[in-house]
């Protein structure tokens, strides 16, 4: 199968403002970083062709939505066709994943069935990491499938956004 022939999955970086979601579309797409902040307005769409671990390709469509904590009508409106959620966090501020989970919840019903990942980045800020390791552990035993990553260094950022790729396709 061609690349123009693969299938094609959207899917959208959630979070609250800050927490590094353009860093991290920019890691995983273009394989850079910058440590100029630019707050993103509205959204930013990359694309990226991808080989799931079983060998199927797979083009994603990645949205980068704008920072909130709130699921506004214009914010659900972005999330149309998403195939899955990358809930993002930043590591350094442990309000910011309080406001993630507020964030999804919110979206209960608009995303029922739609996988996500959680995302908890600047793990390369380690000696100002705010969210603890039992917090963590209770959220992974929901069930919720979250990865300390580093938009800065790499760490985890293809894996975390392969991983809920998969997760869009059927076996």
């Amino acid at each position: 199968m061609s690349e123009a022939e693969a299938p094609r999955r959207k899917i959208c970086l959630i979070g609250d403002f800050g927490v590094g979601k353009t860093s991290l579309a920019r890691r995983f797409v273009h394989q850079t970083f910058s440590d100029n902040y630019l707050t993103t307005v509205g959204v930013k769409v990359d694309t990226k062709d991808v080989t799931l671990p079983d060998g199927r390709p797979l083009r994603l469509i990645v949205w980068d939505v704008a920072g909130t904590d709130t699921a506004t009508e214009t914010f659900k409106k972005y999330l149309r066709g998403a195939a899955g959620l990358l809930m993002v966090a930043d590591g350094t501020r442990v309000d910011t994943l309080e406001r993630v989970l507020a964030l999804r919840e919110q979206l209960r019903d608009n995303c029922q069935g739609i996988p996500f990942v959680g995302l908890l980045n600047k793990r390369d800020l380690g000696p100002l990491w705010e969210v603890d390791a039992v917090r963590l552990a209770l959220l992974r035993e929901q069930g919720q499938s979250w990865y300390l990553t580093s938009a800065l260094s790499g760490e985890n950022v293809e894996r975390a956004f392969l991983d809920l790729a998969a997760r869009t396709m059927p076996p």
